[in-house]
């Protein structure tokens, strides 16, 4: 495999004439042909968090639950999802979980605040309490339960390590990522299931290999439609991953994580795109997404345009005035 590297990327997040923050960028392309083009460090060991859930959802299709209980796009699609706890997906993963005969309170995911703000003000000014329905890994759980169900397996110690749906999960993203599976650490996910450890290359060529993957049919092409058929469903309102697959219509899919991870890819030429802010800073991974995804030459005229509340965001104070702005700096090579 050939590897190129293109320098570094920051995200610069100035006030007026100084530069108040940096935030180091981390990010790797895998075309086609296996060349990699990289800012930053290709190797860089990252925790997958949520950016694996496109993968995790694979075997719900693969071995056969989906259509035994007749899962539809959207529900497929917030299995992939991080969801903002809108109406829309709370009754989608309840469908889901209804269609398999499964009790809501199996749901193994702890509860917290939506991550919508407005959302998250709201239930605060009704006094609604969260729910685990209302996590926003709550489709991720529902789709591990529903493949316990479809194979006979135990459903309420389907977050332990060592069941058959974990040692699915990870097999599955070992397959996609080329990655040993016994040679993959693997800690509790903030939603309380496992996270797995390979390094950002390792993501990057699993995001090519479904992107490649979803070009013929099957279980990839299925997952990749769903996440960009029904996007609201992988986020909601006022989110990235929601708003990049709307404008780019099925051109490209996209998959946040926690601790500014992302993963990214272009079913047309098998490209994959993985991403990283060093730093773990929320803020700073759109515009770093973007700024990859642009150099990387995927996206279509127009779509920087479309998402630039995304791609350099602008700072407001308390008064709501505009008093920062953030960009990406790329850095030559020494």
């Amino acid at each position: 495999m050939k590897s190129l590297s293109a320098g570094t990327l920051e995200l610069e997040v100035a006030r007026g004439p100084v530069v108040e923050s940096r935030h180091r960028v981390h990010g790797v392309v895998v075309d086609h042909s296996g060349t990699t083009l990289c800012w930053g460090d290709p190797d860089l060991r990252i925790w997958l968090r949520s950016a694996a859930k496109p993968f995790q959802a694979v075997p719900l299709i693969e071995d056969g639950a989906a259509d035994h209980f007749g899962l539809s796009e959207e529900e497929i699609a917030v299995c992939c999802g991080s969801h903002n706890s809108e109406e829309a997906h709370i009754a989608v993963v309840r469908s889901m979980l209804a269609k398999a005969g499964v009790a809501e309170r199996l749901l193994g995911c702890g509860p917290h605040p939506p991550l919508l703000a407005s959302r998250r003000d709201a239930m605060a000014k009704n006094g609604t309490r969260p729910t685990p329905v209302m996590s926003n890994c709550s489709g991720k759980h529902a789709g591990m339960l529903v493949l316990a169900a479809f194979h006979g397996w135990p459903l309420d110690s389907y977050i332990r390590p060592d069941h058959p749906v974990q040692r699915r999960m990870r097999d599955e993203i070992a397959r996609w990522t080329g990655v040993d599976p016994a040679g993959m650490p693997s800690e509790a996910d903030g939603c309380g299931v496992p996270t797995f450890a390979i390094t950002l290359r390792d993501l990057a060529r699993g995001s090519a290999r479904l992107a490649a993957a979803s070009g013929s049919p099957g279980p990839a092409r299925r997952v990749v439609d769903a996440m960009t058929r029904v996007p609201f469903m992988v986020a909601g309102s006022e989110r990235l991953c929601t708003r990049l697959m709307a404008e780019e219509r099925g051109r490209v899919f996209a998959k946040v994580g926690a601790e500014a991870i992302y993963m990214a890819g272009h079913p047309k030429t098998g490209t994959g795109v993985a991403v990283k802010v060093e730093d773990g800073a929320w803020r700073a991974s759109p515009p770093a997404l973007l700024a990859v995804l642009d150099r990387a030459g995927v996206l279509s005229s127009g779509t920087m345009g479309a998402v630039a509340d995304f791609a350099a965001p602008v700072i407001r104070n308390t008064l709501g005035d505009v008093v920062g702005r953030m960009r990406i700096r790329e850095v030559p090579c020494s």
